[in-house]
């Protein structure tokens, strides 16, 4: 593995990785310094954009762990210390220990490859150390266009580095299908009692993306599911006539970043217009307010919708970003090697090309820190050491390379 050295204005991880974002490196400032797209609009508490960047900011070390990967979009730790990932085009594989990608994985299903699309998050099953079980989404075709779904399969490796998916069953489908190729989420969460919460998007285009305000429909939703893909008996609108009974809360734009708090609390990141990425904690039946109340833009610079950030039926986000960071992937850190990130959230940024550290006081933002990268990072994970590892990925397609981060 290739150790190098990150003092926060890092230079190239690897030829392929594109030069560093200029920060402010400025306690008490805010990282983002840049002209916001929306710069009329203004938060609606302290700190719910902008925060400043913490008094203490811990020199970090990088090292690729892997290289020469394919175009990964989410991995997961194994209970051995390998990771299992997705590889975006379609295929599963299974990174060693020591950073060796083994032969494609059998029995994946045909995926939507293109645009947004392809083989997307992986989640192992709260019982994986003697099921064997996992659970994966994906953009599946259909007949009438196609849409995020999720499959459960048993996962058998063999003796090459490699193996095989059995059992293999799609017990979820975001309806309705859409016919075309952006804003399919999706990250997979389980919850304490074994729940598994579903993110998805609303296929961004104007015509269906209104559907994230509809409980007929499953555009711009988080789902919460069991391990078979029914509803769960307690769910805020499994009685309400016509509303699909899996929903947990609605409003949502394209949500690519998922994970537990300490307190086994969902939160997620989602993608916003032109300005607008969001934190939430969505919770039972409430409203996250898209398209109808959002911060930032349109992308061609128009208001969305008629312009509002506040509604009295819709949720504030916890934070929003403007400009947009371009979250994929997010993890709790709840590790000792980097004590002064302890109970932050970490957030993949694909636009902000590194890692946004979200320091917390109870449920809101304290302060903001970023680690440059000098790539799109697609998904972060904590690793069984207490390292962060974090999911690079080309615009368009291209190699991918996890890098593994570390105090220095």
């Amino acid at each position: 593995m290739k150790r190098l050295t990150l003092m926060l204005a890092c230079t190239a991880i690897t030829s392929a990785l594109i030069s560093t974002p200029t920060l402010a490196q400025t306690t008490g400032q805010p990282a983002e310094t840049g002209r916001a797209n929306a710069p009329d609009q203004k938060p609606s508490f302290e700190n719910q954009t902008r925060a400043p960047q913490p008094a203490t900011m811990p020199k970090i070390s990088t090292e690729v762990f892997a290289d020469d990967l394919p175009h990964l979009w989410a991995m997961e730790f194994l209970p051995d210390g390998r990771m299992l990932v997705t590889a975006k085009q379609g295929a599963m594989h299974i990174i060693s220990q020591e950073g060796d990608a083994g032969p494609a994985i059998a029995g994946v299903p045909e995926v939507a490859f293109g645009g947004q699309g392809g083989l997307l998050d992986v989640a192992l099953a709260p019982d994986y150390a003697t099921s064997g079980m996992i659970f994966f989404s994906f953009s599946e075709p259909r007949e009438d266009g196609n849409g995020t779904s999720v499959a459960s399969a048993k996962l058998v490796a063999d003796d090459n580095g490699g193996g095989k998916l059995e059992d293999v069953s799609v017990i979820f489908r975001q309806t309705p299908s859409y016919d075309g190729r952006s804003h399919f989420g999706s990250r997979l969460t389980f919850g304490p009692n074994n729940e598994l919460y579903v993110t998805v998007g609303e296929r961004s285009d104007r015509q269906p993306r209104v559907q994230a305000q509809e409980l007929g429909s499953g555009l711009g939703k988080v789902f919460r599911i069991d391990t078979s893909g029914k509803a769960l008996p307690d769910n805020p609108f499994i009685n309400t006539d016509g509303a699909q009974p899996e929903i947990w809360s609605l409003g949502h734009r394209n949500m690519q970043s998922a994970t537990l708090d300490a307190q086994g609390r969902l939160w997620t990141v989602e993608h916003g217009p032109r300005g607008g990425d969001e934190l939430n904690r969505p919770e039972a039946g409430k409203n996250y307010g898209w398209p109808e109340v959002t911060y930032g833009v349109e992308y061609n610079g128009n208001a969305v919708g008629s312009g509002i950030t506040e509604k009295a039926e819709t949720e504030q986000p916890v934070y929003y970003w403007d400009p947009v960071i371009g979250p994929s992937g997010m993890a709790f850190y709840d590790g000792d090697a980097i004590p002064e990130w302890k109970n932050a959230f970490l957030v993949g940024g694909l636009v902000s090309q590194g890692v946004v550290v979200l320091h917390m006081n109870g449920d809101k933002v304290a302060y903001e820190e970023r680690v440059p990268l000098n790539a799109r990072i697609r998904d972060v994970k904590v690793g069984p050491d207490g390292a962060v590892y974090a999911v690079t990925e080309q615009r368009g397609g291209g190699k991918s390379t996890i890098i593994k981060l570390t105090k220095a």
